[in-house]
């Protein structure tokens, strides 16, 4: 009987409960979203070998990057349902085992196609770790600790995209092309151990809330942003709408997104809750978050080109350049944290944006002569400015929303980052190029103009030439070869000039939008459940 009882009470006796270590839930999501975020740009510097190693074309190399742009774009906005219908807890470390066997997949590879396969499945796999390790931050710290839980998820997404070619260069250059997904895997292994031991066990009651599964909302979703991410990830490489399969993604991309909308609003339980749209902080933020992702991206996305077209840098040499700046922002975001504790958010972003604006500015004043000590103080600046946006932009566009709401916000919100970064890039590289050929089409009109002068450089050159034994047709040709190398450096240098000065115009012309984000009661907590 004695022993009947004991057996009962054991079974009645309440769970031990979970012990909350916030410190280690915070550092084991960053290390998956840190592989995340540096996975977007560590394949960019090992295109050539890659190119090389399995006998591809440049335009077939390039899908290396673009299937995980994205199949990372399609999973960000689904997060918050995910999270929702399978746990946080297990969809993030599913998340994590998804992408570092892909990772595995992608350093074994030995073609092309089973590259692109396995990068495809590690952008499903990343796109859910960024989205989720910011939540998971905001629902594990106090009110009074928000801000530097932010900083400190702002350090991982702004200073990954500059360490991501310090690494790949680096591994490239002195091991091989494939650990730069090897890397991944001791990673990936004590992120997965660690968010096992630190992170809340999920309810079993929230899978409830999910609702049936949206099929169709999926599948448009799916078309229309798989083929707007396309579309702006290889239109400059497929001569924009002069390919029919450009036209075919706007097309698809513009149907089938107009489609979901629709659905989504009439929908009961639906994919991604745009309904949110309506709080005047979120939309005016996610635009603001465009332009940040423009600027971030696009900006990054620059100066590793003219890094190495007109200074000759190696990619090595090329990560050396920017990781400075991703230190910091490592140091700045503390700073911001602690500012944002006391000062009203639309005030931190706008000097963030006048900081950013400085630094642009500053870049567009390039030259040929340009070295490694002229960039340092512009990209440190710029890493401040960034820094001075990005942590109060989320606070002041997710704050005044209610609590309800926020894990659809949050999940809009991110993807508008994503895409800007995208959007970016694919508008600068045709800006660049456009004005290269303007810039060298006026140079070249300038050189005739002044024949006698041209002539007299000419003959200098060939002289040159001459003085090392080559004959005077070959020098005359080699000086006129020389002659021409300079007019498309000069056009260049101005071509990027051109483009840091558009995005500072840009920047600048957000500034008014600030006026229609809300501000956040400093006494009310910030959910984020996406």
């Amino acid at each position: 009987m004695a022993a009947a009882e004991s057996t009962a009470l054991a079974v009645r006796a309440p769970a031990r409960p979970f012990v909350v270590n916030k410190w280690g839930i915070a550092f084991a999501v960053a290390l998956g979203a840190l592989l995340e975020v540096v996975d977007t740009s560590i394949v960019n510097v090992a295109l050539t070998d890659i190119q090389a190693a399995l006998g591809a074309t440049l335009t077939e190399v390039s899908w290396v990057v673009s299937s995980y742009a994205v199949a990372n774009v399609i999973i960000l906005p689904m997060t918050a349902w995910l999270g929702l219908r399978f746990g946080k807890k297990r969809y993030f470390i599913f998340s994590l085992v998804a992408f570092t066997i892909s990772s595995v997949m992608c350093g074994t590879a030995h073609s092309l196609s089973m590259l692109i396969f396995a990068r495809a499945i590690q952008g499903l796999g990343g796109g859910g770790l960024l989205a989720k390790a910011q939540s998971i931050l905001f629902e594990t710290f106090p009110k009074e600790e928000q801000a530097m839980a932010q900083g400190f998820f702002g350090i991982i997404v702004i200073a990954g995209p500059a360490i991501g070619p310090t690494l790949g260069g680096y591994l490239t250059t002195n091991v091989d092309w494939r650990w730069i997904f090897f890397i991944n895997v001791p990673v990936g292994a004590a992120a997965v151990l660690m968010c096992m031991t630190f992170l809340v066990p999920d309810e079993p009651q929230e899978r409830e809330k999910a609702g049936p599964i949206d099929w169709t909302g999926i599948g448009l979703l799916t078309v229309g942003l798989g083929s707007l991410q396309t579309l702006l990830e290889e239109g400059q490489q497929d001569d924009w709408f002069e390919s029919s399969f450009i036209r075919l993604c706007l097309a698809l991309s513009v149907v089938a997104l107009a489609t979901f909308v629709v659905r989504e609003f009439n929908t009961e339980h639906p994919v991604v809750d745009l309904r949110v749209l309506r709080y005047r902080s979120l939309w005016s933020g996610s635009i603001m978050s465009i332009v940040i992702g423009m600027a971030l991206y696009g900006a990054l996305f620059a100066i590793p080109i003219f890094a190495q077209t007109v200074m000759h840098f190696t990619a090595q040499d090329t990560g050396l350049l920017l990781l400075p700046s991703a230190l910091a922002a490592g140091f700045a975001f503390p700073i911001a944290a602690r500012l944002l504790a006391v000062l009203d958010p639309r005030v931190m972003l706008a000097s963030g944006a006048l900081i950013l604006t400085t630094a642009v500015w500053q870049l567009a004043h390039l030259s040929p002569q340009t070295g490694a000590a002229d960039l340092f103080w512009p990209l440190i600046i710029r890493s401040f400015g960034t820094v001075f946006m990005f942590l109060p932009l989320t606070m002041a566009t997710l704050g005044p929303i209610p609590k309800k709401d926020v894990a659809s916000a949050t999940g809009f919100f991110s993807l508008t980052r994503q895409m800007g970064g995208s959007i970016g890039v694919a508008i600068l590289t045709v800006f660049l190029s456009r004005r290269e050929g303007f810039h060298r089409t006026v140079l070249v009109e300038k050189v005739v103009a002044g024949a006698a002068n041209v002539e007299q450089r000419v003959g200098l050159m060939s002289a040159a030439f001459m003085s090392h034994g080559v004959d005077a047709l070959t020098a005359h040709r080699k000086a006129l070869g020389a002659l021409d190398g300079l007019v498309n450096i000069q056009a260049a240098v101005m071509a990027f000039g051109d483009t840091f000065w558009a995005t500072a115009v840009l920047v600048l012309c957000t500034l008014p939008l600030i006026l229609l984000l809300g501000k956040p009661d400093r006494g009310v907590k910030v959910e984020a459940g996406h």
